[in-house]
């Protein structure tokens, strides 16, 4: 307890916490590599779909984004969409007092995943785009199951 009375985590001393705060740096690097790879690629279109934009970065003012630009915001939106619900169920996992075994392999599959995901988003590569992204989704799943489990047993 603290000096309030109420009980502080220390999260270090969970056994899921490492291999939850590496997955969490490998998967907002993710992030931030697909949010300035989006910048890079509508760099090189010389295409703004903001006026502002086109004015200071003496670029042509189109409605809509270039195909290789869309192809990166669609990757973007996805892997937001995806590592997000990830990262609030593993963190619940985390402090349920899931194990480190589990953890490192819930954790590293899905970033795993992710990393690939992305890659074969970005390269158009299928049908591994669509493996990678259903390896992540299947992660998600059984890591729900086993929080579900976790919790009917502490019930």
């Amino acid at each position: 307890p603290n000096n309030r009375g109420t009980h502080v985590i220390n999260l270090l001393s969970l056994p899921a916490f490492t291999a939850y705060a590496i997955a969490c740096l490998v998967l907002c690097v993710n992030l931030l590599f697909l949010w300035a790879y989006s910048g890079v690629t509508r760099n090189t279109t010389k295409v703004a779909i903001n006026e502002e934009d086109a004015a200071i970065f003496k670029t042509k003012l189109e409605p809509l984004d270039p195909p290789a630009v869309a192809r990166v915001l669609r990757a973007h939106g996805n892997a937001q969409a995806n590592i997000l619900p990830f990262l609030i169920l593993g963190l619940l996992f985390v402090l349920m007092g899931g194990s480190a075994m589990a953890a490192k392999l819930f954790f590293g599959i899905f970033a795993a995943a992710r990393w690939a995901h992305s890659w074969a988003y970005l390269s158009g590569k299928q049908p591994w785009r669509t493996i990678f992204f259903s390896i992540g989704g299947v992660t998600t799943i059984v890591l729900m199951l086993d929080l579900a489990w976790m919790l009917i047993k502490a019930s």
